[in-house]
């Protein structure tokens, strides 16, 4: 016997199910520390979060809202868990225009979104990482990936490229800048996308042999 557990209506691609232009990111930190909770939970409470709906649980973290307040909060709960010594990874995707999403649960009428930003500009330091994008409902949608790929190669925050991702190195700022570029070029052509990526800061340096 067939169970329909969930319903998403007339979900279609092209058609998104959000009519208010939100951004979304559900992320996970990931700081390889037995301070782990302390380090966590401290960043993410030291987050302005006025600009975004925001909710935290035991799994993730949610920020939505207009895309460059969502990037502001996003990079703020990273660089604010920063911690000297310790390798820390961050996992988000980023989604716009899912045809599954909800005029819901969002703040878009705030002015000046960038609320963290004259804090976290100051805190820099190294990273590498992935990233895959993933634009829904275009025919050209390899044209729309090879255009920000070229352009991150300018900025010389792509630093190749491997099976299902392409490979991001540099300062936290500068690659945090690119990502939201990607976003904001993709989402002005595609009526849904999704960006998946991944940072490490403080990487030990050892040997890796297959």
């Amino acid at each position: 016997m067939e169970k329909n557990y969930v319903s998403y209506g007339n979900c279609s691609v092209g058609k998104p199910g959000s009519t208010m232009g939100i951004t979304g990111a559900r992320f996970n930190l990931s700081p390889m520390s037995d301070d782990f909770e302390n380090i966590i939970l401290g960043a993410i409470k030291q987050v302005d979060l006025s600009k975004v709906w925001a909710e935290t649980d035991h799994i993730s973290t949610v920020y939505r809202g207009k895309e460059e307040a969502v990037f502001d909060a996003l990079k703020a709960a990273y660089v604010y868990a920063y911690t000297e010594g310790v390798h820390m990874s961050l996992e988000a995707t980023i989604s716009k225009g899912c045809p599954g999403d909800s005029d819901s649960d969002y703040t878009l009428a705030f002015d000046n979104p960038r609320v963290n930003r004259a804090e976290t500009s100051q805190i820099d330091f190294p990273v590498i990482g992935k990233y895959a994008l993933y634009p829904m409902g275009s025919d050209d949608y390899m044209a729309t990936i090879a255009e920000v790929v070229n352009e991150g190669i300018d900025r010389e925050v792509v630093t190749g490229s491997g099976h299902y991702g392409t490979n991001l190195g540099g300062s936290v700022q500068d690659v945090f800048d690119y990502l939201e570029y990607v976003s904001n070029t993709v989402g002005k052509t595609v009526s849904h996308y999704v960006i998946q990526f991944t940072l490490h800061c403080n990487v030990p340096e050892t040997d890796i042999h297959e």
